[in-house]
């Protein structure tokens, strides 16, 4: 095997599958661990970790951990930095590289070793004279975390015990679990994962369960045995505030450092940017709760080492080590949160992969025996049945309009719409509901489409998935439920035709018997869709095909790049557009004259091949609320009014509610790394990130009280920047809400779903679940405080089709009269829950039907003057002891 220079020979050629490697320091060598002894760490060794993940795009990613016991020695320690440097060197400096200080670990690099590691005493030389009688000792675990279990042993004494912890004492008879009362759910149910470990680990299996919750003793078994094994109750203190953390987070400010041969320069902090950094140069850049090592590419491997060395002594001289976690990269490799730093940071180049590698991909093809000219190409998954059932409603000024057969696969760029596809997916009726928003379309519709296709949605028979998306960036699932589709330019509500009051601004309307240029596109042979684009030639692209219509006449230009699948497209299209109409077939390059006077002369135009970026790696985050000063809700403390008065107020504070569920509340998100179905945790929301579309995923014990609120929940996420490509917009992406139960399969696929873990019947919280799964008994059937609401007009029925205004019954008078106070709100809301006027309603006709005033379907009140939780309650929250 070849050397590398300054490079640890045992590093050579690893990395190259999926997976962890790990290494132990021992004396002046490296030594690799076995699989069967990971996670099994000593507080006397330090260690190198190596994850290695295989992105969609093939690419492998690497992170490189070493980890520092706490009773490591200090040599040990620097050998280990220096190793990592190494192996990070034998990967290409491609890797990123995370300092773990024992009892202080990245929830990362916990998340590679789930449910837990618990430290073992001592040092892995130790390791072959060890006896396995753990189980014969009582030990006693502090337990902290909600996605990654955060486990550290704590002396066996009643003073260990606070309030803020879930503690796990391990006796040789029986687990027991005590739950501070200031400790979440999330917490407690990590807590039994350990316990679960333990038990399996140290007890064969064979172990009782006694589980204690913080301040309630009455005729509990488990407590008093549990107590008894500190001779007796005590009262435990109350909580000392951690003000270290806090003050860390809060005052310390941005701190960057340019590292001169082995001194630290500092620079000025008032503005970042990209272009402070040299790629001949190493920087610190101290953030408090983060120390980032930013090293140049062209530094040699000693620099390196140097530059790690003087991030180690800044560390120390700081006095943060327990605190700070420290991040080293590569320059080209940083990670998200570090650009995050920066007022701007470009973003990555995609290279042009066809343009690049086209002769050799071509030859790669030969060499396996297709025809290049032929080669197959990636199909879409098909997550959803193709035999479900399609209506679309045209959303105009708060009312919507059913559209006939005909009429629903032609959409206009210039209106909004509600799609709803139903289908049955594993015995049970899903509906899937789009609000479309075209390109041109008003802002009073875009907002009313929300708010109608949620009402619609909580209306429905069956689990119910809400989506909002644009036009120009659908998803291939919003193409498949149409099979065919038309987008024409113009409109047909009456909101965006009275926003275009000049005759001259409406002569790019679509007129049947006129001049318009479609691009058609597939997906497959049953799901096309064909786009009116600008008449110019500059609209034209060699990797599509489109169609030219010219009054009677017609073409079909077929690109010279497209793919030859594509290329019946534009007849298919033509017997959508145009029936019984032939069209004169042109193939790039062969255009008469008249082809290029209609689109009003020749111009350039894109002759690039098209080629579809990978699809982007998921990544999951979970969502808090920090509560601000400002409620809009205040100002709505208002007297009685009269019912006209009430009425005319409607649009202003539908408005003003709107700029609360974005102001009241301050989104902090947190990603859960090699996150799984056991995340989902029913007191949370979180967001699975998927590049061009997220998923709100809301648990039944949330504090969210509906779909369009989940919907806000993806545009306050897209608009913090909180993502891997920083800010992006709701108009580039595609935000869906899925409730807790009713998870589709293209949301499934994400995750090794395992569906006997859905337990839609049950309603305890994550603990619950989990400590029944334990003991093997049924859970409570406990509901839930906050769930995800439906609409209090909702009749349970037969069908799954939504509700009409028919079947919906008007609220009462007296509760009209009551609205117009919290307190009174309140009152009403109890006596009569389905005549609060937050109840929403939407008026779905037939176009032959005549006209009939609509019915304005909004929420026009914040659901805290109700009794419902507020938008900005802190999600997961037990009562908490002060």
């Amino acid at each position: 095997m070849s050397t590398m220079k300054g490079v640890d020979d045992a590093f050579l050629g690893v990395g190259d599958k999926p997976g962890l490697e790990i290494w132990c320091i021992m004396g002046a060598s490296v030594v690799p661990i076995a699989k069967s002894l990971h996670g099994k760490f000593y507080t006397g060794n330090c260690y190198i970790i190596l994850s290695t993940d295989e992105l969609k795009s093939g690419i492998r990613r690497h992170n490189v951990h070493y980890w520092v016991g706490e009773e490591a020695k200090e040599e040990h320690c620097v050998m280990a930095s220096d190793k990592a440097v190494e192996l990070d060197a034998a990967l290409g400096s491609q890797a990123v590289q995370y300092r773990e200080m024992q009892g202080e670990e990245s929830d990362k690099f916990l998340s590679y070793f789930r449910p837990c590691i618990i430290p073992v005493q001592g040092s892995f030389s130790s390791h072959w004279r060890r006896s396995g009688e753990e189980s014969d000792q009582t030990t006693m675990f502090r337990c902290e975390g909600e996605h990654v279990a955060r486990v550290r042993e704590v002396p066996f004494a009643r003073t260990s015990l606070d309030h803020k912890a879930a503690f796990v004492v391990d006796t040789p008879l029986k687990i027991f679990l005590f739950s501070g009362c200031n400790s979440s759910m999330q917490t407690r149910a990590k807590a039994l994962d350990v316990i679960k470990h333990l038990r399996e680990n140290r007890h064969c299996g064979r172990c009782e369960i006694g589980t204690i919750e913080d301040g309630k003793l009455v005729g509990d078994s488990d407590a008093g045995e549990f107590w008894n094994l500190f001779g007796g109750y005590a009262p435990i203190p109350r909580d000392v505030p951690d003000t270290a953390n806090e003050e860390l987070m809060t005052t310390t400010s941005k701190k960057l450092f340019w590292i001169n041969k082995r001194k630290l320069v500092p620079m000025d902090t008032n503005l970042l940017d990209r272009e402070m950094l040299n790629s001949d140069r190493s920087y610190i850049l101290d953030c408090g709760s983060e120390i980032y090592l930013w090293i140049g590419m062209t530094t040699l491997v000693s620099e390196k080492k140097t530059s790690v060395i003087v991030l180690e002594d800044y560390v120390r001289s700081q006095g943060i080590s327990s605190i700070g976690h420290t991040v080293i990269m590569t320059e080209g490799h940083e990670v998200p949160n570090f650009k995050l730093q920066f007022q701007h940071w470009p973003k990555n180049i995609v290279q042009k992969l066809y343009d690049a590698g086209r002769e050799k991909v071509a030859a790669i093809f030969k060499h396996q025996g297709y025809d290049v000219a032929e080669i197959p190409e990636d199909k879409p998954q098909q997550f959803i049945s193709s035999n479900g059932t399609l209506k679309v409603w045209l959303v105009d000024r708060g009312s919507v309009t059913l559209l006939c057969a005909e009429e629903q696969e032609q959409l206009y760029n210039g209106d909004c719409y509600i799609v709803q596809y139903s289908y049955v997916e594993d015995g049970k009726d899903y509906s899937l509901f789009f609000a479309w928003s075209g390109q041109n379309s008003v802002q009073e519709d875009r907002g009313a489409a929300v708010s109608l296709m949620s009402s619609m949605a909580d209306s429905v028979k069956g689990p119910a998935v809400v989506g909002q998306v644009s036009e120009a960036k659908e998803p291939e699932l919003f193409f498949l439920v149409f099979k065919s589709l038309i987008i024409f330019k113009g409109g047909r509500s009456a909101a965006y035709r009275n926003s275009v009051p000049q005759k001259s601004d409406r002569t790019e309307w679509y007129q049947k018997d006129g001049v318009a240029l479609f691009r058609v596109q597939g997906l497959r042979h049953d799901c096309t869709r064909a786009v009116q684009v600008d008449l110019v030639a500059s609209s034209l692209n060699s990797s599509h095909c489109y169609i030219l219509q010219d009054g009677a006449s017609f073409f079909t230009w077929t690109g010279s790049l497209s793919s030859p699948s594509e290329h019946d497209i534009p007849d298919r299209m033509m017997n959508k557009l145009f029936p019984l109409k032939q069209s004169l077939l042109l193939r790039e390059g062969s255009e008469p004259e008249h082809f290029w006077k209609t689109l009003g002369g020749r111009s350039e135009y894109s002759k690039e091949k098209f080629v579809k970026g990978w699809p982007a790696d998921p990544h999951m985050y979970t969502c808090t609320f920090q509560q601000c000063l400002f409620k809009v809700s205040s100002f709505l403390q208002i007297t009685f009014l009269p019912q006209e008065i009430y009425s005319q107020l409607g649009a202003c504070l539908f408005f003003l509610q709107r700029l609360n569920s974005f102001w009241d509340s301050n989104l902090q998100a947190k990603e859960v790394f090699s996150f799984s179905q056991d995340d989902l945790a029913t007191e949370e929301t979180l967001i699975l990130d998927c590049g061009e579309e997220i998923y709100v995923w809301v648990g039944l014990h949330s504090g969210v009280a509906s779909k369009e609120h989940a919907l806000d929940i993806g545009k306050m996420f897209l608009q913090a920047g909180i993502a891997q490509d920083g800010r992006r917009s709701i108009v580039d992406t595609t935000v869906y809400a899925v409730t807790e139960g009713e998870e589709p399969a293209f949301f499934t696929s994400f995750f090794n779903w395992d569906s006997s873990k859905q337990i839609a019947a049950v309603l305890g919280n994550s603990f619950e679940r989990k400590l029944a799964m334990l003991k093997g008994i049924s859970p409570k059937l406990e509901a839930p405080d906050r769930i995800v609401r439906r609409s209090p007009s909702r009749r349970p029925g037969p069908s799954s089709e939504p509700t009409t205004p028919e079947q919906q019954q008007p609220p009462p008078p007296a509760a009209r009269r009551t609205s117009g106070s919290a307190s009174a709100g309140r009152v009403a809301n109890e006596r009569s829950p389905s005549a609060s006027p937050l109840t929403p309603s939407w008026s779905p006709k037939s176009r032959a039907s005549s006209p009939s005033s609509p019915l304005v379907a909004r929420r026009l009140f914040p659901s805290t003057l109700h009794g419902a939780p507020s938008a900005a309650t802190a999600i997961g929250s037990p009562a908490r002891r002060r």
